[in-house]
């Protein structure tokens, strides 16, 4: 059955079946608003995925796109510090969409809330029709009376950590690219199974991502000094750390490779480390006689920037800031 013959009162009640409720919702979804109940100040964030700049159809399992939106935008709550409370989805989709999709989205959804973010769960959202599926996603923390931790507070001297995966996931869409899409960079969906049994890993950690969402407030509470979600490229995300502490964000090659080098049996080289999008780890600093919390490993220190000077540098030489830019997409690789 497709949303067009099944209409907008049947498509939302099956896909509201397949959603757990929000602990901290006191109204949930069915209202004019959702009423959440928190204990400190609320962080918001949004984001949109579209078909074709985002994700392809192709690759990805509704239930893995599902799974992909709620897990983009409770690493962006984690980054502030705060516990990830609630969801509001909206999608839009041509009208020959089957129904099933939307349910298997809306599974994948309730699915990565429940993992990454127990508690958590969609409270609101909307429903339309557009010229190819269209999700747009906010995401609502707790401070839990914390102040938030911004990007703006590293400090000259700080260590620089990570947390999560880093590289793997540019990795699994360059394999996409390279052995499931034709030479006009179409998706081709007969090719992606034989990639999920040759690199699994790699394929996961692109179509269904794995943040660490409890590693947020735990660096919170550690005392990091600033803190962002890593989803446009390590050494893109860290300038633009490095632009709003007004510093300079030095890594060492050493200490990636020795903390990321293997990754789920796949080797991946500095260079992927860098520049490879869409790993959703969370980037921090923290004073250096502070003990890093886990899952947290230092890779390098916050030094002071003098005019003109390099926002990222690797082995104390300046590198030039690459990743994802929606509006200057380049091929994988290039």
């Amino acid at each position: 059955m497709t949303v067009g013959e099944a209409g907008e009162k049947e498509v939302l009640a099956r896909v509201l079946g397949q959603l757990s409720h929000a602990d901290a919702a006191a109204v949930g979804p069915g209202d004019d608003c959702a009423v959440m109940r928190l204990a400190g100040d609320l962080v918001v964030t949004s984001d949109m995925m579209i078909e074709g700049p985002d994700f392809r159809l192709a690759w990805h399992t509704g239930f893995e796109l599902g799974h992909k939106l709620a897990a983009t935008n409770l690493s962006d709550v984690a980054a502030m510090g705060a516990r990830p409370v609630g969801l509001t989805v909206s999608l839009a989709c041509p009208r020959d969409t089957k129904v099933v999709l939307l349910e298997e989205i809306a599974r994948g959804l309730d699915a990565a809330c429940r993992t990454l973010a127990p508690g958590c769960g969609v409270v609101g959202g909307d429903l339309s029709t557009a010229p190819v599926l269209t999700a747009a996603v906010t995401a609502l923390g707790d401070l839990e009376g914390r102040p938030a931790v911004l990007r703006s507070g590293a400090k000259v001297g700080d260590v620089v950590a990570y947390a999560g995966q880093l590289g793997l996931a540019g990795l699994g869409l360059s394999l996409l690219f390279a052995e499931a899409a034709d030479d006009a960079g179409i998706a081709q969906a007969h090719a992606v199974a034989g990639l999920r049994a040759s690199h699994p890993e790699a394929l996961a950690a692109q179509l269904t991502p794995d943040p660490p969402i409890v590693a947020g407030p735990r660096a919170a509470r550690a005392g990091a000094t600033a803190m962002m979600d890593v989803s446009d490229g390590l050494s893109l995300d860290a300038a633009r750390l490095a632009a709003a502490s007004d510093g300079t964000l030095a890594f060492d090659s050493v200490a990636l490779t020795a903390a990321f080098g293997v990754q789920g049996g796949q080797a991946v080289s500095v260079a992927a480390m860098l520049t490879g999008g869409e790993d959703h780890g969370l980037l921090a600093t923290f004073d250096r006689a502070a003990a890093l919390p886990e899952p947290f490993t230092a890779i390098g220190e916050v030094r002071q920037r003098g005019g003109g000077g390099a926002a990222v540098l690797l082995d104390g030489v300046p590198y030039e800031p690459r990743g994802w830019d929606p509006y200057r997409v380049l091929p994988p690789g290039a």
